[in-house]
């Protein structure tokens, strides 16, 4: 247990000295299996992570449905988007807020990416909020809180990594994730609501738009609407497995902004060059934290940690809450996706032996990590939209996402009180 814990300081400290978190657990899982084990052990378990990492087929879904996210963002799809939400709701106070949280709920829905989405959504949304008097705070928040749906709302690279890490079925995830992703942009437009009322300067009420005019926008998102259909239709109905889903998708993605005439041989390059990027730096971060999750395994810490909680006498509900408030504190100060594949090691085969669904988990997993990126003073949304809209301060970007970090921690809780919002729909796969 000794080797563990000091394995886990030494990351800490690390990270203080600014090395990036994948470096830091895999010299740790590296150089901790060498002096408990053999070094030639150490380099030869490091040595097989990396080619059973590299090669394994079930990883190619993630840059499959990179490569679509970025397609999908090339083709325009989240203009139509939020031209189709605003045409029907625009009128109201808060309007262009509840048209961007619907607009997230839908591009993420085919992207997968919470950064994505938020970045997007600032070049897309923001003017006009802009334009139309909305405060800077009210709507970077509404952009950084909306992004996160893009991870909760499936496809999610997120939910992938966790069930190729806890070898939990992706398909059942990705249904797992579909009653909570609405449930959480229902209570962040409940959030808007309640801000606009409170204050009806935050977000004045916008033009009314004519009915041929709202139906002229639906038409323009049914690209979106046979992506989601046949992509997530066929894992949930069996027709295909999700590596094969994430191809298909991909493919239809590069078609569509093929067919709307938004692909050049440049814009086909920098969507290749940015989906290898961001590939790569999910592989290193697995790789990574499958070294130090073997170093840690090979250790007496998760055993001895599930005999310590097992003598403490909490019932299993009070455990999983504990978890989740040792998460949302750690989401404050770590970087979520690290912070995820850092910790699972040791708490998934707690949850596992207290017999908790390990889908039921994963979904939790995401809604932390969600809740982590829109957390000062490191939540990754917010640096995002700093660095796009630089006339708009961190502290106006900081004060804008509390309310809505009060919200997703509210369905944080109802998770956790109500399993069954999430497993419904998988069960309904067996």
């Amino acid at each position: 247990m000794t080797e563990a814990l000091l394995g886990f300081a030494a990351i800490f400290i690390m990270a203080l000295l600014r090395m990036p978190l994948a470096f830091a657990m895999g010299i740790v899982g590296v150089v901790g299996m060498g002096l408990t084990r053999s070094w030639p052990a150490a380099f030869a378990s490091t040595a097989q992570v990396v080619q059973e990492t590299g090669f394994a087929y079930t990883l190619s879904v993630i840059p499959l449905f990179i490569l679509m996210g970025n397609f999908v963002a090339r083709a325009g799809l989240a203009h139509e988007l939020f031209a189709a939400a605003y045409a029907f709701i625009g009128h109201l106070r808060g309007g262009l807020a509840h048209a961007t949280v619907l607009a997230c709920a839908g591009f993420g829905a085919i992207c997968g990416s919470s950064i994505a989405t938020a970045a997007t959504m600032s070049k897309v949304a923001y003017p006009s909020m802009k334009k139309l008097g909305y405060s800077d705070s009210l709507s970077t928040g509404v952009m950084a809180a909306g992004g996160t749906l893009g991870i909760m709302i499936p496809p999610s690279t997120i939910m992938v990594i966790y069930g190729i890490v806890t070898e939990t079925n992706i398909g059942k995830l990705f249904a797992a994730g579909v009653i909570p992703g609405l449930i959480t942009a229902a209570c962040l437009m409940l959030c808007i609501v309640i801000m606009t009322k409170r204050d009806p300067e935050h977000a004045p009420a916008g033009e009314r738009t004519s009915w041929p005019d709202r139906w002229k926008a639906l038409r323009g998102i049914w690209g979106v609407l046979v992506l989601v259909v046949i992509v997530l239709g066929g894992i949930y109905g069996g027709v295909f497995t999700a590596t094969e889903g994430a191809g298909i998708g991909a493919s239809g993605a590069f078609l569509f902004a093929l067919a709307r005439k938004r692909l050049t041989w440049s814009i086909l390059f920098q969507v290749l060059v940015e989906s290898a990027r961001t590939t790569a730096m999910l592989f290193t971060l697995l790789i990574a934290a499958t070294i130090f999750a073997n170093f840690v395994n090979f250790t007496s810490l998760p055993n001895d940690l599930k005999e310590w909680i097992t003598h403490l006498g909490l019932s299993p509900v009070m455990i999983i809450a504990a978890m989740m408030l040792i998460y949302v504190i750690l989401g404050t100060v770590m970087e979520e996706l690290t912070m995820v594949l850092l910790t699972i090691p040791l708490f998934f085969p707690i949850v596992t032996s207290l017999g908790f669904d390990p889908v039921w988990f994963g979904v939790l997993i995401v809604m932390i990590v969600q809740i982590g990126l829109i957390s000062p003073p490191v939540g990754m949304n917010l640096f995002v939209l700093n660095a796009l809209l630089p006339n708009v301060g961190l502290g106006a970007i900081f004060r804008g996402c509390w309310p809505f970090v009060v919200a997703m921690i509210g369905v944080l809780i109802l998770l956790v009180a109500f399993p069954q919002i999430s497993l419904w729909l998988p069960s309904l796969m067996n």
